[in-house]
């Protein structure tokens, strides 16, 4: 039948993103002030009745979702499925999250010459381009600095400058930008997919098809999207002997947001793999000179930007803000609270010291990942995905779509087997975990939970099925440094 087929998987899946677009369109993060009148609040009661339809829909969409990913359907068939889930969010006002007013402002920040990395969107004119913009962005941010490199904030400003800060085209600009970021990723995956012989459609499946991607890049349009989509790219090319060019994209990359700079450690690993000579000219150029490339790029974006240096004191500013996803911060203000009642201690001071730990610990591991790539025992992009989860695990601020970060590396990289399944379930689990607003209401957590026992048990019950093999493409430029694709490493 049709309806159990890929085609019918892709159409309940349409219907689904219809349903959770219309919803969002009245119960999304709608703006302070739409001079246009097209995003303008209708009351309570409709706005909760187009919550409720958002949620049915996004639900039908993970359903469609999970059974699509059940169908050995082509790279054509899959990418037009995207195409498809993709068109109804074009359109609606931002989803899942208010950063977008953030972004927008801050440009009209750049083009008024304030300091960004000093104050927050509430300095601005509230009759000047950034007004609307600013009024519309959530209180934790208002008076914070931007934690976004140089290059984020002028495509920022380029959007706030055309479009006069008018709030409709302003935010449709930025999700040009997030379905740019879309392409970027589905051509690094398929390109990365084929590197690692895994099948492409698959790769697309977990990585771009995936709803919490779709609700927060294209619908939230949250910068992690480009970030992502140029490292990928990134990665692409040192892996077929350009790591010069590669490790530039990276440094692009980290000029939107800084977790990009775990890549140039697997980078390295590539490079040292390729490299010929002594031992120490080896590790020496894998060590430092993509490092030095991103470097210099990320130099000279700053300096042409006029931005100024201070995104380098301005990385930890979202740390201060409490998330429950963050379970290093659980802990420590969990421990922290422990201390106050029996020693009268401040709890804050533990929370920090917990924090600081987990990332300690991350960074640990990520080394440890790293050695087991360079000893040939994890390919060097499937050991990047991994380390990438491994920080988000144990970072002091976690948000949903932070699970993207490695979750996309993988997808591209690993049959589907325990990291896969885990991955699949966080997905399905993590969409719930956020109000169409941008809020994280207690019954959030409470779907997710639900939705992750569901998950679990469909997975232990219906698997995906087995991945096709594939032959992995001839890589251009490399001398020495074959990747290790053993299936054995991927489950």
């Amino acid at each position: 039948m049709w309806a159990l087929s890929a085609v019918g998987h892709r159409r309940l899946g349409a219907a689904g993103a219809l349903a959770a677009a219309a919803g969002g369109w009245i119960s999304g993060k709608l703006p302070a002030h739409d001079p246009w009148g097209l995003w303008i609040d209708h009351g309570p009661t409709v706005r909760t009745a187009a919550a409720v339809l958002a949620y049915t829909g996004l639900t039908v969409l993970v359903v469609a979702w999970w059974q699509y990913g059940r169908t050995a359907s082509s790279v054509r068939e899959t990418l037009v499925t995207l195409a498809w889930w993709t068109a109804p969010f074009l359109l609606v006002p931002p989803l899942y999250s208010a950063d977008v007013y953030s972004y927008i402002a801050q440009g009209a920040m750049v083009i008024e010459g304030h300091d960004v990395y000093s104050v927050g969107p509430s300095s601005l004119d509230p009759a000047g381009i950034g007004g609307d913009a600013a009024a519309s962005v959530g209180n934790h941010w208002r008076d914070t600095p931007a934690p976004y490199g140089p290059l984020f904030l002028l495509l920022s400003a380029a959007v706030a400058k055309v479009t006069g800060g008018t709030i409709v085209p302003a935010v449709l600009a930025m999700r040009l930008i997030a379905l740019a970021s879309l392409l970027l990723i589905v051509w690094a995956l398929r390109r990365l997919a084929r590197e690692h012989g895994r099948s492409e459609s698959r790769a697309l499946w977990l990585g771009a098809l995936n709803p919490l991607l779709l609700m927060h890049v294209v619908a939230g349009m949250h910068n992690d999207g480009l970030m992502i989509g140029l490292m990928l790219a990134g990665l692409v090319l040192a892996l077929r002997g350009s790591w010069v060019a590669g490790s530039a994209l990276v440094g692009l990359a980290m000029m939107v947001k800084s977790p990009a700079a775990v890549s140039l450690l697997f980078i390295g690993v590539t490079v040292h793999a390729s490299a010929t000579g002594p031992q120490l000219r080896r590790w020496a150029k894998g060590l430092l000179a993509p490092g030095l490339v991103a470097c210099a790029v990320a130099g000279s974006a700053t300096l042409v930007s006029g931005t100024g240096f201070g995104w380098l004191r301005t990385q930890g500013v979202a740390g201060n803000i409490h998330t429950a996803l963050s379970v290093v911060s659980d802990l420590g203000l969990g421990l922290g609270e422990l201390g106050r009642l029996l020693l009268g201690t401040g709890p804050e001071p533990v929370k920090s010291a917990v924090q600081t730990l987990g990332l300690a610990v991350a960074v640990v591991l990520i080394l440890v990942l790293a050695r087991k790539s360079m000893n040939g025992h994890l390919p060097p992009v499937h050991a990047l995905g991994l380390a990438l989860l491994v920080l988000v695990a144990l970072s002091p601020m976690v948000q949903p779509w932070y699970l993207l970060w490695g979750l996309v590396v993988v997808a591209a990289t690993q049959q589907h087997g325990r990291v896969t399944t885990v991955l699949v379930v966080l997905s399905a689990a993590l969409v719930y975990e956020t109000h169409p607003t941008g809020a994280t209401p207690p019954y959030g957590f409470a779907l997710a939970a639900v939705a992750a026992v569901i998950a679990t048990l469909a997975v232990r019950r219906t698997p995906l099925l087995p991945e096709p093999a594939q032959v992995p493409a001839p890589r251009r430029g490399r001398r020495d440094a074959p990747l290790n694709t053993d299936a054995r490493l991927s489950g």
